[in-house]
């Protein structure tokens, strides 16, 4: 078999510090850079540092850090099944077991970029982090690294960098770059450091899309035979992916990936694709898999190929979603299809439960601001986001509230168990035992949960009302009405 710890691999100079050594990265920003130093328009490699203790290295040891993405899903109507070796990371450092040799790599003449996915919470400041030693937080590690290149080069302009942190909250890089200059001050280190980072820093916010499930636990024997070499660092993900960069400057130069058709936009604006993404495929997931497991479903892709389902997905997408999102509509339309084609991808079993999970946050969020904008643009409610919202009331409704969560049967018997915060649960446990319209009115005009009061637009809680009476008595049947 073959042997992936002797694969040839070209030494090129360490150019990208990445601070995760966790499955996204590896198949999102490490498997570009591995295609662009193949088209020769890159020339560099990775130094990845584990920032946290949790976890171990010793399969990058073992396989001289290469490793193979597996692409798995359809794209343009096609099945794919891809496989690539990834050859780009140079170097692994434990930053907890070995400080001293991750400060080392700020010293790299040839380091130009920084890459993080430390988890939403990576991104927070803590006062009480301490300079000494190793720090204990990310913006913490980040700001005594960047004083050490700070230092090392005498605070040339030239030897700034530049940040891409790829954590999912909004403002990324502007919310690193708060934290770093806020830790500077608490830490009271020069103020000509604070300047360079100001100045010769660039700290870009950026949205990242792929789902990436890892390694494939029960194919991991089957891929590998195919292969014909173990692969202990296995990385499976879906055909799609868009890496947006936002930056006050342009960085386009220095990372040239979207020249060779990798899905890289480089912007100075990133509300409009955030918008996109948050709207059309997570409001489509919001929007839709309550009422469609409420209706016997379990699985995204079983939705899709279902006539009824499948209809109600795209139709909210195409006839609400759509037409509320701030780019030109073909761009929209382009994604919307591209995210139809990723529902119905055949290698992943995306469970409508789990996309259930604080579902009160996520409409918030996801659906509501197209209900909003669509109110204001039509003085009309918006039908399908509308029933989306009864199928939300009709999900939750129970008072069987125990420990691990509300716990409530679907029409056909199937039980099942609601998770979103206490307080949003213990409310809809009170509230259920109402009469439909008191239980409506009542979930409507909580403003801790949608940020404004829902009762308050015309005919909002007549009109969830009527929907939930419908999911309740027959939800197929009720969804068949709202599509007519």
């Amino acid at each position: 078999m073959n042997d992936l710890k002797n694969m040839p691999k070209e030494k090129r100079p360490i150019r990208v510090v990445q601070f995760g050594e966790g499955n996204f990265l590896r198949a999102f920003v490490d498997y570009m850079i591995d295609i662009a130093n193949e088209k020769g328009v890159f020339n560099g490699n990775i130094a990845i540092v584990k920032p946290i203790a949790f976890g171990s290295l010793e399969n990058f040891h073992k396989q001289n850090n290469n490793y193979t993405v597996v692409l798995r899903g359809k794209e343009n109507g096609q099945t794919v099944d891809e496989k690539r070796v990834v050859t780009s990371v140079e170097q692994v450092v434990d930053c907890t077991a070995d400080p001293e040799g991750f400060l080392e790599l700020a010293k790299l003449e040839s380091l130009r970029f920084v890459v993080s996915n430390t988890t939403e919470a990576g991104i927070t400041l803590d006062e009480k982090d301490h300079f000494d030693g190793l720090p204990e937080t990310y913006p913490g590690k980040l700001t005594k690294f960047l004083y050490q290149r700070y230092q090392t080069f005498s605070g040339a302009a030239d030897k700034g960098l530049i940040l891409l942190p790829v954590e999912l909250i909004e403002h990324n890089g502007r919310k690193l770059k708060q934290c770093v200059l806020a830790l500077i001050n608490i830490w009271d280190l020069p103020a000509d450091f604070a300047r360079w980072v100001e100045e010769s820093c660039v700290f870009c916010s950026t949205l990242v899309d792929r789902i990436v499930t890892g390694y494939p636990r029960d194919k991991a024997a089957e891929i590998c035979q195919m292969l014909g070499y173990t692969d202990l660092l296995l990385d499976v993900c879906e055909p799609f992916a868009l890496w947006v960069i936002e930056s006050e400057k342009d960085i386009s130069k220095e990372l040239p990936l979207d020249q060779i058709g990798l899905p890289v936009v480089f912007t100075d604006n990133l509300k409009p694709y955030r918008d996109r993404k948050v709207r059309v495929l997570n409001g489509a997931h919001t929007g839709s898999v309550l009422a469609s497991y409420l209706c016997g479903q379990s699985i995204v892709r079983d939705c899709m190929h279902d006539k009824l389902l499948g209809q109600f997905f795209r139709r909210i997408v195409l006839d609400e979603i759509v037409p509320q999102v701030q780019l030109p509509r073909q761009e929209v339309l382009d994604f919307a299809a591209s995210v139809f084609e990723r529902f119905e991808n055949p290698f992943i079993d995306h469970a409508l439960l789990s996309i259930s999970l604080n579902s009160v946050s996520k409409w918030k969020a996801r659906v509501l601001p197209t209900f909003r904008d669509h109110f204001e643009d039509f003085n009309a409610l918006p039908k399908l986001i509308t029933f989306s919202f009864a199928a939300l009331l009709a999900f939750y409704r129970s008072s069987d509230l125990r420990q691990d969560g509300l716990y409530a049967k679907r029409s056909d018997g199937t039980e099942y168990v609601v998770h979103d915060d206490e307080a949003v649960l213990c409310c809809f446990a009170k509230n259920s035992p109402l009469a439909d319209a008191d239980y409506v009115k009542n979930i409507a005009c909580q403003k801790d949960f949608w940020g404004e009061d829902l009762s308050l637009y015309p005919a909002f809680c007549e009109t969830v009302c009527m929907h939930l009476a419908a999911i309740t008595a027959d939800p197929v049947r009720a969804m068949e009405e709202v599509l007519q």
